[in-house]
């Protein structure tokens, strides 16, 4: 079972999550401190975070967490401000969440995180077994490590992408739009759909900023035919085809 770490200095709220955490299958483990819980990131899959603590702000605990784990983090809070949300989505959290929180939508939370950051290689252990693998469409291939389509790579343990062999450097939010189309491709993904999986089901901005990532790796991967648009819809991921190699031309005969 996958442990998650509840930060929060209220003993009531604090029980009252792990008693939530346990009922859906977790295992629940507490730290009352920001610095109690940089000691036991070594021991969980997710951790829960209460942005108010008596030792340090959760925006710091936040980025002290992404210096040496790519652990899951859903933010919590019962009063912050945008300003408050901002700064931990920029400290390096995954998600936020307003308490008190359902059960059941925590465990949903919880879940759609890990389908999104299932691939850390901070936390081996904690991964669950890969689903059967679905066969290839058109070509295209997938293991659970890596995802291929065509000469395009995508290692999701070292967070690289390759192309015809040579990398390509591509931003966190490139890699992970990159990653949901490759999963699936050939499908027409929902641009809400994709704001919710790769940024974050309460993203507040505009969603333009989809249309900039999309733009940006369609230049990196030198083609606009590897992203499709689906008007009125959304996008997914196609394998541009070969361009044709020129005829060779036959040499004319001279008279003798």
């Amino acid at each position: 079972m996958r442990t998650v770490l509840i930060v929060d200095d209220d003993d009531g709220v604090a029980e009252s999550l792990a008693q939530a955490l346990t009922v859906h299958g977790f295992v629940a483990l507490r730290a009352a401190t920001g610095a109690d819980a940089l000691d036991l990131l070594d021991d969980v899959s997710l951790v829960l975070l209460e942005l108010s603590l008596p030792d340090l702000a959760g925006h710091e605990v936040c980025r002290r967490i992404r210096e040496r784990s790519c652990v899951p983090i859903l933010a919590m809070s019962d009063r912050a401000e945008e300003l408050d949300r901002v700064m931990a989505f920029h400290m390096g959290a995954d998600a936020f969440a307003y308490k008190p929180v359902g059960s059941y939508e925590l465990s949903a939370r919880i879940q759609a995180l890990f389908r999104r950051t299932g691939n850390c290689p901070w936390h081996e252990s904690h991964r669950e077994e890969p689903r059967a693998v679905e066969e290839p469409v058109q070509g295209l291939t997938s293991a659970r490590d890596t995802l291929s389509a065509g000469p395009l790579g995508l290692d999701l343990r070292t967070r690289t992408v390759a192309l015809d062999g040579e990398e390509i450097p591509v931003t966190r939010r490139e890699f992970d739009l990159l990653a949901m189309l490759m999963e699936e491709p050939g499908t027409v993904h929902r641009r809400q759909d994709i704001m919710a999986q790769v940024w974050d089901e309460n993203w507040f901005g505009s969603t333009r900023t989809l249309d900039v990532h999309v733009g940006s790796l369609r230049s990196k991967l030198g083609s606009r035919d590897w992203i499709e648009t689906v008007r009125g819809i959304g996008y997914r991921l196609v394998i541009p085809p070969k361009p044709l190699a020129p005829a060779r031309r036959t040499p004319e005969r001279t008279g003798g």
